[in-house]
């Protein structure tokens, strides 16, 4: 974990407390804001022994989730050719994460949450219950509560594992840890890739820090990569950055509101705004909003509904174009 602002001192105090604890817990955070990274920080400070088992739910096709996390008996099911442990039993005596909980089927959370309340696991297929000792830890790029909204995640869940709630800050709230994030990633790809690269000039530092960075720690990472790749000198420049992030030196990144103006109006105009902060890539800027995608060209085609007094398509008489189209 890297960082010195005030939001990441104080997130370092919760992990070493929370490390110290046997509770569980759940990691909220934007996607690249480095969940996995706390969690495995909390494990590596806590005196637990065993493994670190990090699991990403949503990369486990659902007719499999079951046998990935509680293991299976040899021919319980088609293609059982032996008898297989389940990532509970390889985490026993240590930790297990589970990334983006909300994406397992509901039906799978609540034979979780039986593990982690009888502290036993069951294998598909098996008859005889293990006993297991594993702290569980539980991360999403949604609040818990919105997911439960959502019902995506069982309340009954949330609450066992709700021992203690993490919240990790975007990258955009935590600026002041720039410099050290970038010499630490320039350092990182010099290793890896066999360059001397020194730094990063003054114009660069300012672009890096008028971007909102959307995908945060894991962009940053992947940009400051990149540049050291592509740099002819032992410098970083605004050159080596991708276009979007050297526009945003230039780019309106700002507006004013009135007191007073009708909420749907703030909305409307700081929608449209963000699509052309965005160069129209309307995929890029869902996710500097936190909303779907589809949820975007939603609230984009009531805006244009409401400018047409209901009618598209040339139907009726239209209100002057905005560019939301």
């Amino acid at each position: 974990m890297i960082g010195r602002s005030a939001v990441m001192r104080q997130l370092m105090t919760l992990i070493e407390r929370t490390a110290s604890t046997k509770v569980p817990a759940i990691i909220t955070g934007e996607t690249g804001t480095g969940k996995e990274e706390t969690a495995r920080a909390i494990h590596d400070h806590s005196a637990r022994t065993g493994s670190f088992v990090a699991v990403n739910c949503a990369a486990i096709t659902e007719t499999l989730i079951e046998s990935e996390l509680f293991g299976h008996e040899k021919g319980s099911f088609t293609g059982a050719d032996r008898r297989r442990e389940g990532h509970i039993e390889r985490a026993n005596g240590g930790t297990l994460f589970l990334d983006e909980i909300t994406e397992m089927r509901r039906d799978a959370q609540a034979k979780l949450l039986r593990v982690i309340e009888q502290k036993k696991v069951l294998r598909v297929g098996g008859t005889e219950e293990i006993p297991i000792d594993v702290r569980f830890l539980a991360a999403s790029n949604r609040h818990p509560k919105q997911a439960i909204a959502e019902g995506c995640l069982r309340e009954d869940l949330y609450y066992r594992l709700n021992g203690l709630l993490i919240e990790l800050p975007p990258l955009r709230e935590r600026l002041d840890d720039l410099p050290l994030l970038v010499d630490q990633f320039i350092r990182q790809a010099n290793h890896d890739h066999r360059r001397k690269i020194e730094g990063i000039d003054h114009e660069c530092y300012q672009a890096l820090k008028r971007y909102r960075w959307p995908g945060n720690i894991r962009e940053l990472h992947n940009v400051v990569e990149t540049a050291v790749l592509l740099a002819p000198s032992h410098r970083i420049s605004i050159n080596e950055l991708p276009a979007e992030i050297r526009a945003s030196t230039s780019r309106e990144n700002s507006f004013t509101v009135y007191l007073g103006t009708p909420l749907y109006e703030i909305e409307r105009e700081y929608v449209r705004r963000t699509i052309a902060f965005a160069y129209g890539n309307k995929s890029r800027a869902s996710k500097m909003l936190r909303v779907p995608l589809r949820t975007l060209y939603n609230k984009l085609e009531r805006y244009m509904k409401e400018q047409t007094n209901g009618y598209l398509n040339g139907n009726g008489h239209h209100g002057p174009h905005n560019g939301l189209s």
